[in-house]
C-alpha cells in the first residue's frame, strides 16, 4: 500500500448548482483508518445551456441521452485538466460521481451520465465512476453512497446530515452497522421554485421567513407514502415529479408561503430521526440555509455542528474520493446495511487503469 493517494473527488447533485471538485490526499493510519487532507478545492458554474442539457436529461431519447453522456463526459475532462494545469496537481486518479438521469432500484436500475471514457480521455488522468449501478443489480438502492465516508472519516458525530438536492442522514445503529437512507426533498424543489422568480435559491432562507406555512400543503406532504416506510430507501426526481410537484402545482397560494411550506416541510422531515441530545454534523448547501436550521431545530432537542467552510461544501466530493480510493483498493464501497443488497459491494467502473493495478 502506499504511503498516500492523490485522488480528485467530483461530485454533481440533483441541485444543479453546479461541479464541485476537490482534491484530496489520503493517508492510512496504523489502526486501518485514514487520514485526509483537503488540499485544493473549485466550483464551477453550469452555464444555463448545461443546466438545461442536465435537467431535461430524463426526457431525453436514447440516442439524445448517449449523446449528452458522451458530452458531459468531456465537458467534465476539460475542467478536471482546468483544475489540475491551475494547481499543477499530482493526481493519482479522478472519483467522479456523474449526474443521475433514471434512479429506479425498484425496478432495478439506475443510471449516472458523464462517460468514465470521455473523462478519461480529455482529462489524461485514471478514472473510478458509475458508483451505484453493481449496488443496484445486486438488489440494494444504489444511495445513499457517502455512509462509509461518515463512517470512517466523521466518526465522532452521532449522525450526519447531508442538505442537498436531497436531505440524507447516516448513522450507526444499536449494533454499529451503518444505517442510512434519504428523509425528504430540499434544495431540489427549493432552487426549482426559485429559478422562475430569476433567483438561484432561497439566501439564509429569507423568502421562507417571509411567508406563512399552508397546513394543507404541508399535511399532504408529510402524509406521502415515503415518509412512513422503513429504510433502506432513496429519493430521485421521478418521486418528486410524480408525488410532490402535483401537491405544489395544485396549490394556490402565495409564491412566498409555498416556499415557507416546503422549507417547513423539509425541517420538519429532518427534525424526525435524531435522538435527543445527539450531535449532528450538518454539510451541503441547505447547511446555509439559517431559517431551515432554526425551524428543524423548533421540533427536536439535537445540536448542529457546522465544520469549516471546505466540509460544508465539498464534503460529498471528498467521500467520492474516498469510494474511489476503496474500489481502487478492492475494499466494500457501498454498504448493504444502508442500500439493502445481498452483501457489501466492491462498486465503480475504472478507466486508464493497468490490470496489474
Amino acid at each position: 500500500m502506499k504511503k498516500e493517494y492523490k485522488i480528485i473527488g467530483l461530485m454533481s447533485g440533483t441541485s444543479l448548482d453546479g461541479l464541485d471538485m476537490v482534491y484530496a490526499i489520503f493517508t492510512p493510519k496504523a489502526d486501518g483508518g485514514w487520514r485526509y487532507r483537503i488540499d485544493k478545492t473549485h466550483s464551477v458554474d453550469y452555464s444555463p445551456q448545461m443546466r438545461e442539457k442536465l435537467k431535461g436529461s430524463f426526457y431525453q431519447t436514447g440516442e439524445g441521452l448517449t449523446v449528452l453522456d458522451a458530452e458531459y463526459g468531456r465537458f467534465l475532462g476539460e475542467k478536471v485538466k482546468e483544475f489540475v494545469q491551475m494547481y499543477n496537481l499530482d493526481v493519482d486518479f479522478v472519483a467522479s460521481h456523474g449526474h443521475t438521469v433514471f434512479h429506479r432500484p425498484d425496478l432495478g436500475y439506475n443510471l449516472q451520465i458523464g462517460s468514465g471514457a470521455h473523462l478519461h480521455a480529455i482529462s489524461g488522468q485514471k478514472v473510478v465512476c458509475d458508483f451505484r449501478t453493481l449496488d443496484v443489480a445486486f438488489g440494494g438502492q444504489g444511495a445513499p453512497l457517502v455512509p462509509i465516508g461518515d463512517k470512517l472519516l466523521f466518526s465522532e458525530y452521532d449522525y450526519c446530515l447531508n442538505i442537498g438536492g436531497f436531505a440524507n442522514v447516516s448513522f450507526d445503529n444499536a449494533e454499529g452497522k451503518r444505517i442510512a437512507y434519504d428523509l425528504c426533498p430540499a434544495n431540489y424543489v427549493l432552487n426549482r421554485l426559485m429559478r422562475t422568480r430569476g433567483e438561484q435559491f432561497d439566501r439564509d432562507g429569507l423568502v421562507a421567513r417571509s411567508g406563512k406555512v399552508n397546513k394543507e400543503l404541508f399535511d399532504a406532504l408529510n402524509a406521502l407514502e415515503y415518509y412512513h416506510r422503513e429504510p433502506p430507501k432513496s429519493l430521485a426526481q421521478e418521486w418528486v415529479d410524480k408525488n410532490v410537484m402535483p401537491l405544489v402545482d395544485s396549490c394556490t397560494d402565495t409564491f412566498e408561503n409555498v416556499i415557507a411550506t416546503l422549507t417547513e416541510h423539509s425541517a420538519y422531515q429532518i427534525s424526525r430521526h435524531f435522538r435527543p441530545g445527539s450531535k449532528v454534523l450538518v454539510t451541503g448547501g441547505g447547511a446555509y440555509n439559517v431559517y431551515m436550521l432554526e425551524r428543524a431545530l423548533s421540533y427536536s432537542d439535537f445540536t448542529f455542528v457546522k465544520p469549516e467552510k471546505n466540509i460544508i461544501d465539498f464534503k460529498e466530493a471528498l467521500i467520492f474520493a474516498f469510494l474511489g480510493l476503496r474500489r481502487v483498493l478492492g475494499r466494500p464501497n457501498c454498504l448493504a446495511s444502508v442500500t439493502g443488497a445481498s452483501h457489501d459491494v466492491v462498486s465503480g467502473v475504472c478507466y486508464g487503469f493497468d490490470i496489474a493495478e
